[in-house]
């Protein structure tokens, strides 16, 4: 990334955040004017005064919108927290066993106490992704890592051991339908009053940006984090306690959206570096546009049909991935 020479990187970084501030409105108006449903901004201030219209954007079109970039922007966040935390850029939620944790969460939830209100739902299935992740943690202390790549493979393997579980209890008390709508990332069915937990995670990731400067202490291990009397223990604790709240809200309104937290992180990563202020703007605003663009992809290739968010950002970013791994590669 190009900033003129003399003036501060961080203020240059942040005025170039115009850019994407833009296109990610642009992409927002276009996702409100998609659907099944006759909606134009026309119609809002026209003279027939159309109620029709008005509670279309209302219930559906804005509420599915703030969704999606409310969902993009902390799971990217998410992922940069991760990679800070394990000081590896491999790792994320989908990654290292926390979203499997926390569908788990939800499933047994469901099971033992059906009538629980969401919100609560939301706090057992935030436990169950810290306990994911602490176990993913503790793996990591454990095991001779000779190899970065070792790092999400220890988490998929976890993850997978966690699914596979999930997915058996389901089929034994005949939820399988319920998982496959919390492991496959869909915007189609939210609505107004079915995604406001999504605030809880921007709050969260609002949180982690004032702990900024202090997780990208942490970045550079125990030791040197304790030497500039940081309490690493807690930082890290701070740390997965956003990275699970945020897992816990985004699984529970939309389901799992892979790669997301992967991807991102890496791609600013290479732009801005390992300082955390200065990138976790542009993470949480890429990772918004991302999501967004992917969904309106799904919506517009088999129209009026749709294509789950989870499936489009999968191929698109198990590409991107690969193109990062082997991009890496080739540096080292």
């Amino acid at each position: 990334m190009l900033i003129h020479p003399g003036s501060n990187p961080l203020t240059s970084s942040y005025r170039l955040l115009l850019l994407p501030t833009i296109f990610l409105l642009a992409l927002s108006l276009i996702s409100i004017s998609i659907g099944v449903g006759d909606f134009s901004f026309s119609h809002l201030w026209a003279d027939n005064d159309d109620a029709d219209v008005w509670q279309l954007l209302v219930i559906s079109r804005l509420p599915r919108t703030l969704a999606l970039i409310l969902s993009g922007m902390t799971l990217a966040v998410a992922g940069l927290i991760m990679q800070m935390l394990v000081r590896n850029r491999f790792v994320e939620p989908s990654t290292a066993g926390t979203i499997e944790s926390a569908t788990l969460g939800i499933l047994l939830v469901t099971l033992i106490a059906p009538d629980t209100p969401v919100f609560i739902k939301m706090l057992v299935a935030g436990a169950f992704s810290m306990m994911g992740t602490l176990v993913f943690m503790a793996l990591l202390s454990r095991v001779p890592l000779r190899s970065p790549y070792l790092v999400p493979l220890i988490g998929l393997v976890l993850g997978g051991v966690v699914l596979a579980c999930t997915t058996f209890v389901a089929y034994r008390f005949d939820l399988v339908q319920s998982l496959h709508a919390w492991t496959i990332g869909d915007f189609s069915g939210v609505l107004q009053g079915r995604y406001e937990l999504l605030w809880i995670g921007l709050l969260l990731a609002l949180l982690a940006c004032f702990a900024a400067d202090r997780f990208t202490v942490a970045g550079m291990g125990e030791a040197f984090t304790t030497n500039l009397g940081l309490n690493h223990r807690a930082l890290t604790l701070f740390g997965l306690l956003v990275v699970s709240g945020i897992s816990a809200t985004v699984v529970i309104t939309s389901g799992n959206i892979p790669f997301l937290g992967l991807i991102v992180p890496n791609i600013v990563s290479l732009l801005f570096g390992d300082n955390m202020r200065q990138s976790i703007p542009w993470v949480a605003l890429l990772g918004g546009t991302f999501v967004l663009l992917c969904d309106i992809i799904g919506r517009l290739i088999y129209y009026p049909y749709e294509i789950p968010i989870g499936t489009v950002v999968g191929v698109i970013g198990s590409i991107l991935f690969l193109t990062i791994l082997f991009g890496r590669r080739n540096r080292a």
